[in-house]
């Protein structure tokens, strides 16, 4: 008996035992005219106060402040008196509830127990928030909502008590005093809220306080306007502000006003993202694991810590081997020690969140169920509609809380991951490096594989969770059809391999794409680089088609990979429906009958069914990308590092005025085992490996302290890479080197210039102090002093990328400034008097190399033999070894001779006639504005994008194409839409013919006896062939024909779209691309000069790969979004058209809400990218610089520098995801409400029986993904806004360029310049508006086959004149005249491939020697080896493998004026009638450059030749000199001539080399 009691008692009979009401109404919300005390203390009183309770404890965890003194306002005082005094009334009223003892006393007892609770709660929180930042205002105002929650229930409880006469009946004393503490209770209240709305705090303190320290700023989501770029994100904000996101809205605000331009206008990061924490976390872990990787090996001592780095400083095992060689560490145990705790308990969220998503479905059913049956009692409606909105709230919560979380991660991870790459970038040995990876790749590892493994972070999660989800989504579904599910889910079975297949033929060709993408953009780095010459040589149309053939190979994998991926998208496109429609085939014909609430539930849960087998792949594809990545980074971070420790030998020797001994010292460019590597042409640090090269050999020198030592040889001999031997850049085989006071760094001048992109101050500071005294000093030894006055803005003037706008002079001078201005005791000099003139070199050997340094030791390569007397001691190197060390005059004689008589008293004089006047802009100086910043910022654009955009990403894809895809998509959604309603349709047929029991087999009803009867399976279906098809009622049939062919109808649509969407991404990539390469090469020089190299290449790299790849994706899922979501109002309306009524407001919140995110999420969209290229170029620029920032000992501050430029993208980055997370929580929202709203107008609909349960169920299995729509429609469209951007950027360069005249003139005749006479007539030019003429009215004359040299000082016109005769930069007034035809009448192409120039760069690019020499493939290899062996460059090019070798990236494997050479040797090639020669052998030793002079003599015997000489001995023989100043020609004559004449500035530098 009594078990059956306990079975019969439920909700119900809880809440009637509860309120003593009757059992068949529970819970009545009405009695006797008024609330009924059970709903008023149930709902109105103990769910009122628990909310408060829940609500205020959020508030128990704010952070207190310790930087307030001043006594908290009267108003906190009063509050807390006020929520004490509350919770005692109720005490009161519990005590006198007990007393009476009446029926119903446990529902008061209920009521009072939580209303004590939540005021002591209350108190609590206010106590906290009084000492927390929130002491100077209101507190939240949340607070006052908490308050107002409970008065609806002491309204009603008044007035019940009124309208009971005994609680005013004095006889029961009880009674009144419950009615007066109940009255009480007001007072305090009353008093709470007029302390809220008057806190007694000066209007002045309202505003929140900030804090400067921006370590200690906190954020206050009310702040009435601060400034965002001192508060701190999120930190100390309470539970409701992180759930809601309301910390965020004084940003979101502030975005809204557009006022969200700079990185630093946007919070800091949360204190435990910051960067610099971040990394002393994973270099922590990192070193746990080494530790306890070395114990397990047995070797229990870990390293030690030590002084490696070349500043001397304290750095940690890791640092000193990130990775170590010592113990191996996998880059994943680190990571996994670091992160994931916290991320593994981020998977807690994740189930949470999956299990209320099956709650909707199953309320779905129950809601359907309770529709179907007539008379249903309204409560289980209620409790049906209630569940939904519960379920569909927590569960929005979570998941956005999870997804937040997750994010915070991944962004750990990442800052983790750069900083490291960076730091080893800075520690690898240096031959290691360039061995194997080119710069192209190892920049790669910190844009693409870091983004890859941290793309890990969001997919880890889905892997477990995405089965787990499919294993319930099928018991659920068994549940609902029994095994009918099986077929379908058969057919969804089938298509996990084939999935797999196509996921690995993607991988497949997505990693060719890659190799691909990467030679391009190489390419392109390269064509940039060296564009001034491509354009002098007229290549571009030959680059051109390089470009475009790896560029079609790269489309030809994007083809491929988007086909296949149209695939995937049609079979899942088309996955549901076939799996319902099987799935109802096999129920109806195992003899069910077709219910709403089973058709609808099965719906949702194959909905449901699908995205896990859908998303699978590709969390896999994730996964193996990340792991491939990872793979890659960790072979990075396994490079042996550079052990100085090693290198450089400890033991000091007996004379300790020795600062540097080599014994027997053996060098190579390459690391045990690899091959060796030469160069002569650069410190190193991005050599790469060619076979055949040169090997230090053999080296013993002593250096005493304070001596001056040169070092000459011929060209190639390993001048530069003795001084990489001391710098330790290279691998020591044998020997042993020894520095003193090596940590203390060296003063390096590399020979190729490393200039970085900054103010020319930062750039001599580099990094250390400003001293005014000493800075001058050094600008004035180093002859920069009249360079710096030309300058718009001197020192304080932004030199571009690799110092593109300094003439080689000045790059040489600046260089040479940094070095001196370090202040070390060692300074190694490679070449810096090549690419100067001779006064220049004069004052650069007495002021600086003899002057200012006079007293360190000194180390200078050089080929000016002029100079060589000077030193204590000269080493004469050849092939890679020393043959002599000695005094100048016991060297001299073996080194080519040169007239004796060195040094003249002439010297003196010239300094004062050349007074160093105000000079023209330097040769080829084109700074781009005249305020601060040459370059300029890059701009961002600003506000929405313009349809013009929307329109050229149209024109890509081509009208007809994209009115195609959209018809196809149209058509896809209708035949979906139509599909769903028509199985509604068929259901209420059923439900009102009652049809459906003809289908019915009677031995067969249950499915149970069907399928597990003895016969098996294979009797049931025997019968089902028996009973043939036309059995079923014709009715039935009927319905199944017509829903299984809209159904087919679908899947040809989604096939179509599918198709015609990745055929018109390729189409638009292809376009984007041609344009903008096309309008790239055609650009002006002086947009070259201006713009930063890694602003055009993030254009030919990134922007194109969101065009290529990221756009259409994201632009597929828009459009499909935007379809499903009119496909769904449409069926809504149409089913329930009440819903129309909160439909309406909704959208005008949704609009409003996305217009407020969508304006600050596209500026830090915008921000991200701003703030990421400096990161890469920083990199990439550390790079190249290796050598010197290692020398110098600064890599500790490169690495803080980065870790500042990393801290800025982060926090936008950050922000942006915040943003993301404080839109999706609103837009769940909304979706919560409208699926409550469905739910509660169906309940309310049936009970006035006016309702078909079939559109229902199918407007709310529509409801019910209505927040991912959403959500997905507002991320999409910002995604792909934001993709968008990549088009607006490259279309900007397609459409905007300044582009160089294309048109070519016919009347020209081919063999024109005949004679090659050059004549300019009044020529003017300025690079820019306000910048002083270049050339300043230049008339000459040369006549055919005439010898012309130009002399000047460092910017006085002579490259200009270069320029504009190849009409490089055009003129402002004047012409000049080839032949007698003006230039400008000329086609530039026609002229430039009938001029020859040597240019002062020598620009090589990575391709074979053949290919550097005659790219366009116009002369036959014996010719190429004739001219070879002209410019004495055969014996190198046969050590390294003959015309077909790889001269390697930039020409690297040879040496600088081995690049000279091979530059000559393109010039003679050309056979042009008039040849230009710009320094072109200032890095060349005397020996070669007099055999070249001859060269030039022989083959150029009868042409036009004008060269720019530094060296005076090389244009002794001209026929005529031409000397500039400041743009104009002060003197042209033969130099017999001007030598004759007293105050000619020709005869003075001559005197000054003492001839």
């Amino acid at each position: 008996m009594g078990r059956g009691v306990v079975a019969d008692f439920g909700p119900s009979e809880l809440i009637s035992g509860l309120c003593h009401t009757d059992t068949l109404d529970p819970f009545p919300v009405w009695r006797d005219g008024a609330i009924s005390p059970c709903f008023n203390q149930l709902v109105l009183g103990a769910l009122a106060h628990t909310v408060v309770a829940v609500f205020s404890a959020c508030y128990l965890s704010a952070q207190r402040c310790s930087l307030l003194r001043s006594s908290p306002p009267c108003g906190w005082g009063l509050r807390l008196v006020s929520a004490l005094l509350v919770a005692l009334f109720f005490v009161g009223d519990l005590v006198l509830v007990a007393l009476l003892h009446r029926g119903d006393m446990y529902l008061d007892v209920l009521a009072d127990g939580c209303a004590i609770l939540s005021w002591l709660v209350h108190f609590g929180a206010l106590l906290v928030l009084q000492r927390s930042i929130h002491r100077r205002t209101r507190g939240p105002s949340l607070l006052l909502l908490l308050v107002l929650l409970p008065i609806p229930n002491l309204v009603v409880t008044l007035l019940a008590y009124a309208q009971d006469t005994t609680y005013l009946d004095l006889a029961e004393p009880l009674r009144v005093a419950r009615l007066v503490l109940a009255a009480a209770r007001g007072l305090p209240l009353l008093v709470y809220l007029l302390a809220f709305a008057a806190p007694c705090v000066g209007e002045g303190s309202y505003t929140s306080m900030s804090v400067n320290d921006a370590d200690s700023s906190l954020l206050i989501p009310e702040s009435s306007y601060q400034e965002t770029g001192a508060m701190v994100a999120e930190d100390g904000s309470g539970c409701i502000s992180r759930l809601l996101y309301l910390w965020l809205n004084p940003l979101l605000r502030r975005g809204r006003r557009g006022e969200l331009e700079r990185p630093c206008d946007v919070y800091l990061l949360p204190r435990r993202l910051r960067t610099s924490a971040v990394r002393r976390h994973f270099l922590r872990c990192w070193e746990d694991c080494q530790q306890r990787a070395a114990t397990q090996r047995g070797n229990t001592t870990p390293r030690p810590a030590n002084m490696s780095l070349q500043n001397g400083t304290w750095t940690s095992p890791l640092q000193e081997e990130l990775s170590g060689i010592a113990v191996e560490v996998g880059l994943l145990k680190v990571l996994h020690k670091a992160f994931g705790l916290r991320y593994y308990l981020l998977g807690v969220l994740k189930l949470a969140g999956n299990m209320l998503g099956f709650a909707g479905p199953l309320l779905l059913s129950s809601l359907v169920t309770y529709m179907e049956e007539e008379g249903a009692p309204f409560s289980r409606g209620a409790w049906c509609a209630t569940g939904l909105f519960f379920s569909t709230l927590f569960s929005a919560l979570i998941r956005n809380l999870f997804v937040f979380e997750v994010s915070k991660v991944s962004l750990s991870a990442r800052a983790a991951l750069v900083s490291s790459i960076y730091g080893k970038a800075l520690r690898v040995n240096g031959g290691g490096l360039a061995a194997r990876f080119t710069l192209g790749e190892v920049v790669n590892f910190m844009s693409t594989d870091t983004d890859r493994v941290v793309n890990f972070f969001n997919s880890f999660h889905e892997m477990w969770s995405l089965p787990f989800q499919f294993s319930i989504a099928l018991y659920l579904l068994y549940l609902q059809v029994g095994v009918a599910f099986l077929g379908g889910l058969g057919v969804a079975l089938l298509l996990v391999p084939l999935n797999k297949v196509l996921a690995s033929k993607i991988m497949e060709n997505n990693k060719h794409m890659l190799t691909h993408k990467d030679s391009r953009v190489k390419l392109m780095t390269e064509v940039l680089f060296g564009i001034r010459v491509i354009k002098f040589y007229n290549w571009e149309a030959y680059f051109a088609q390089k470009i475009a053939a790896c560029r079609r190979q790269e489309l030809s994998h994007l083809k491929a990979i988007k086909y296949l991926d149209a695939l995937c998208v049609y079979t899942w496109g088309a996955l549901p429906v076939v799996i319902s429609i099987i799935t109802f085939v096999t129920y109806v014909l195992l003899g069910h009958e077709l219910t709403a609430a089973k058709v609808f539930t099965t719906l949702a849960l194959v909905g449901m069914l699908i995205l896990p087998l859908n998303s699978f792949p590709w969390v896999l594809n994730g996964t193996l990308e990340a792991k491939v990545s990872l793979d890659r980074i960790q072979r990075f971070l396994k490079l042996p590092n550079q052990d100085l420790d090693a290198y450089f030998s400890h033991v000091a020797p007996e004379d300790p005025q020795d600062t540097i001994v080599m014994s027997q010292g053996t060098f190579s460019w390459q690391g045990p085992g690899g091959p060796d590597h030469p160069t002569e042409g650069d410190t190193g640090s991005e050599t790469e490996s060619t076979k055949g090269s040169l090997l230090l050999h053999s080296l013993n020198l002593t250096i005493t302290k304070g001596s001056l030592v040169v070092v000459v040889g011929k060209v190639g001999c390993g001048k530069s890479s003795l001084l990489a031997a001391i710098t330790g850049e290279l691998n020591r085989r044998a020997g042993v080197v020894y520095v003193q006071g090596r940590e203390n760094g060296f003063g390096l001048a590399a020979q190729e210039p490393w200039i970085q992109h900054a103010t020319v101050r930062d750039n001599i500071l580099f990094g250390r102090d400003y001293n005014s005294s000493f800075y001058q000093a050094v600008v004035e030894a180093c002859a920069l002093t009249d360079d710096i006055n030309i300058l718009p803005n001197g020192d304080r003037t932004e030199v571009g990328e690799n110092g593109v706008n300094l003439s080689g002079g000045q790059k040489a001078r600046l260089a040479l400034a940094r070095a001196v201005y370090m202040e070390k005791d060692i300074f190694l000099l490679d070449d810096p008097l090549a690419a100067v003139d001779t006064d220049v070199a004069h004052h650069l050997m007495e002021r600086c190399i003899m002057g200012i340094l006079r007293s360190k030791t000194r180390i200078l390569c050089t080929h000016r033999i002029e100079f060589v007397d000077k030193a204590d001691v000269v080493i004469l190197m050849d092939n890679g070894t020393i043959i002599k060390t000695g005094t100048p005059e016991e060297v001299l004689p073996l080194v080519e001779a040169v007239p004796k008589n060195r040094k003249n008293d002439s010297n003196a004089k010239e300094k004062d006639v050349i007074e160093r006047e105000e000079e023209q802009g330097p040769s080829n100086e084109l700074f781009a504005e005249v305020e601060s910043s040459l370059s300029g910022e890059e701009q961002k654009a600003v506000g929405g994008l313009a349809w013009k955009v929307y329109h050229a990403y149209w024109r890509a894809v081509g009208g007809a194409l994209a009115v195609s895809i959209l018809l196809s998509l149209l058509l896809m959604q209708a035949s979906k839409n139509v599909s769903d309603w028509w199985l509604s349709h068929w259901i209420s047929n059923l439900k009102n013919n009652g049809s459906a029991q003809s289908v019915l087999m009677p031995a067969y009803s249950s499915p149970h006896m069907l399928l597990f009867s003895p016969g098996g399976l294979m009797y049931p279906v025997s019968i089902m062939e028996t009973t043939p098809f036309a059995n079923m009622s014709s009715e039935v049939k009927f319905y199944l024909t017509v829903y299984g062919s809209i159904a087919g109808a679908n899947t040809i649509f989604t096939a179509i779209r599918a198709f015609l969407f990745a055929y018109g991404g390729i189409r638009a990539a292809s376009v984007v691309h041609n344009r903008l390469l096309d309008t790239v090469l055609k650009a002006t020089v002086t947009f070259f000069d201006t713009t930063p190299l890694g602003r055009v290449l993030n254009r030919f790299s990134s922007d194109l790969y969101s065009v290529d790849d990221t756009l259409p994706f994201f632009l597929n899922i828009l459009l499909a979004n935007i379809f499903g979501l009119l496909g769904m109002l449409v069926v809504m309306s149409y089913g329930l058209p009440w819903v129309l009524v909160p439909l309406l407001p909704l959208g005008l919140l949704y609009h409003c809400t996305q217009r407020f995110y969508r304006h600050t999420s596209r500026d830090l969209k915008r921000l991200c990218s701003l703030t990421l290229s400096p990161v890469y170029s920083h990199f990439s620029e550390t790079l190249s610089g290796l050598g010197t920032i290692r020398a110098s000992s600064s890599a500790s501050r490169f690495e803080e520098e980065n870790e500042r430029r990393l801290e800025q993208n982060q926090r936008c980055l950050f922000l942006s995801n915040a943003a993301m997370q404080w839109l999706d929580i609103r837009l769940q929202m909304i979706g919560v409400v409208v699926v409550t709203g469905i739910g509660v107008i169906a309940v309310v609909q049936h009970q006035f029986k006016s309702i078909d349960p079939g559109l229902v169920g199918l407007s709310l299995s529509y409801a019910l993904s209505i927040t991912g729509l959403l959500s997905g429609l507002i991320f999409s469209f910002t995604q792909t806004e934001m993709q968008l951007v990549s088009v607006e950027r490259t279309e900007e360069y397609s459409t905007t360029l300044p582009t160089e005249p294309q048109h070519s003139n016919p009347q020209v005749p081919t063999s024109w310049p005949e004679q090659g006479w050059v004549e300019f007539r009044g020529a003017v030019l300025s690079y820019r508006e306000g910048l002083p003429n270049a050339l300043d009215g230049v008339s000459l004359v040369v006549r055919p086959g005439e010898k012309v040299g130009v002399v000047g000082r460092t910017g006085s016109g002579k490259s200009t004149l270069f320029l504009a005769l190849f009409r490089m930069v055009e003129l402002n007034q004047g012409q000049i005249l080839l032949d007698g035809v003006d230039t400008r009448q000329v086609g530039l192409a026609q002229l430039r491939s009938k001029l020859a120039i040597i240019p002062q760069d020598p620009f090589m690019f990575s391709g074979t020697v053949r290919e550097n020499l005659d790219p366009c493939g116009r002369h036959p290899d014996p010719q190429l080896l004739e001219v070879l062996e002209h410019c004495h460059l055969s014996p190198v090019i046969n050590r390294i493998g003959g015309l077909g070798a790889e001269v390697g990236e930039r020409g690297k494997s040879l040496s600088l004026g081995q690049r000279q050479l091979l530059c000559l040797a393109r010039a003679l090639l050309t056979e042009a009638n008039i040849l230009c020669i710009d320094e072109a052998t200032a890095s060349v030793d005397q020996k070669t450059d007099k055999l070249l002079q001859q060269t030039i003599r022989e083959k150029f015997q009868d042409k036009t030749v004008l060269t720019i000489a530094h060296r005076i001995n090389t244009i002794l023989d001209s026929d005529r000199v031409l000397v500039m100043h400041s743009g104009k020609v002060v003197e042209f004559d033969t130099p017999a001539d001007l030598c004759q004449r007293d105050d000619s500035i020709f005869c003075k530098l001559v005197g000054g080399r003492g001839e």
